[in-house]
């Protein structure tokens, strides 16, 4: 077994760290060069990353690595994402897998000396997305996370609008999504499927058994795995109405939720859900409802509410939309002009080779995620609960505090 990067060994090992990481990785990129790329996590959204560029191929599932292999022939196939983290010839890794080992992987990736494209949302835990950002800067890696609504222009188009006070002074936002899905099928679990790794699937996560609705797109919804709607398009909702309120750098002063629990079937994720949290200086509200009020015909999105208009930003992903006055609206002179993105992966690879910021940075991913996870941690304690976003940490309550992070399964550590 290889060994295990502890939390310990990671914050020891200092800025001198960061210039031996970055000769391991093999070496500045020239400005025409190309990028070598190491996919982990090949099904799903991880399927539509794939690259010709691509030497290395991991999946636990051989399903997903044989057919990756069939439109990638060229690259090496495995099993185990520490094997694609070993080879000195990939560049940067795409991190598609379940929630739960998104930020356990980037991590290792940053300390491997690998640039990281991660899919949201950044982290399952907020300190473990805290660890990521500290991973990112230490060892000096280029780490854009999968919220695509800031690639989009009618995000920006839209987020600008708010931002260049054309709705006056926005005192809340709310959110709508569509509910959580129950489970109604009353299968058994069972005995996982030839060809995959169950074990290493889990992986830091609590010990479950195999059944195929805790597998692959359905990991979702477990609080365990995925955590339902809020973190997982949450985490691009949140991520726009983060844009367009300036509150990247920020987080709420308190949250509290309620919710539907399942009645039956394996899902544990409330089905419906509303989630309310107060920001301070300035002081405005965040609702995100399920299923709330849909807008614009979108399943999913954001409104502004300020005194003098208000806006629809719908979706919140690649599939972004908002008003004609926002799309049309000129930035006024001295006004607030977000970045255009060229595209989310493009925008990550210009990243790479000039080693600036990506749009959707590590940090404001984490940022993001922290949203959607007090939600989630709200909703199973049951009371409002006060948030101090600089400590990040809840204030005197110990009990909240506990669910910052989860222990890992063994051997998996930080």
């Amino acid at each position: 077994m290889k060994e295990r990067v502890t939390r310990r060994r990671f914050l020891a090992t200092g800025a001198a760290g960061v210039g031996s990481l970055l000769l391991a990785s093999g070496r500045a990129l020239g400005a025409n060069e190309r990028i070598v790329t190491g996919h982990i996590g090949v099904g799903g959204m991880g399927s539509g990353h794939l690259r010709t560029e691509a030497a290395a191929i991991c999946d636990v599932d051989e399903s997903h690595r044989l057919e990756a292999k069939s439109r990638v022939p060229n690259a090496d196939l495995y099993n185990d994402y520490r094997d694609v983290l070993d080879r000195k010839d990939v560049d940067a890794v795409i991190i598609a897998t379940p929630d739960h080992w998104h930020a356990l992987m980037t991590i290792h990736a940053c300390e491997a000396g690998k640039d990281v494209y991660v899919e949201k949302p950044a982290a399952k835990t907020i300190r473990e997305g805290r660890w990521v950002v500290e991973a990112a800067r230490r060892y000096g890696r280029v780490v854009q996370v999968g919220s695509q609504g800031r690639s989009t222009p009618a995000a920006r188009a839209g987020a600008q609008y708010v931002r260049n006070g054309c709705l006056g002074k926005v005192s809340r936002v709310t959110c709508w999504h569509y509910p959580n899905p129950v489970d109604d099928s009353n299968t058994p679990d069972s005995d996982p499927p030839k060809g995959l790794d169950w074990d290493l699937w889990v992986g830091p996560a609590r010990w479950v058994p195999y059944h195929p609705l805790r597998c692959h797109f359905n990991f979702r919804w477990f609080l365990d795995f995925g955590g339902g709607q809020i973190r997982d398009r949450g985490a691009h909702v949140l991520s726009v109405v983060c844009w367009a309120m300036g509150a990247d750098e920020t987080g709420p002063v308190s949250v509290e939720a309620t919710g539907t629990p399942p009645k039956v079937g394996l899902f544990d994720c409330p089905v419906e859900m509303e989630v309310k949290y107060e920001f301070r200086n300035p002081d405005w509200t965040l609702t995100w409802s399920q299923p709330g009020v849909p807008e614009m015909g979108a399943g999913f999105g954001s409104k502004y509410w300020g005194d003098k208009d208000t806006l629809v930003i719908a979706g919140g992903d690649g599939g972004c939309g908002t008003e004609g006055k926002a799309m049309s609206a000129p930035v006024p002179p001295g006004g607030v002009e977000l970045p255009a993105s060229p595209g989310h992966k493009e925008d990550w690879f210009a990243c790479i080779k000039t080693r600036k910021r990506p749009i959707m940075d590590i940090a404001i991913g984490h940022r993001v995620s922290t949203l959607c996870i007090l939600g989630n941690i709200a909703y199973r304690i049951g009371r409002k609960l006060a948030w101090d976003p600089v400590a990040e940490r809840f204030i005197g309550d110990e009990e909240a505090d506990r669910m910052l992070h989860q222990p890992y399964r063994a051997p998996w550590v930080l």
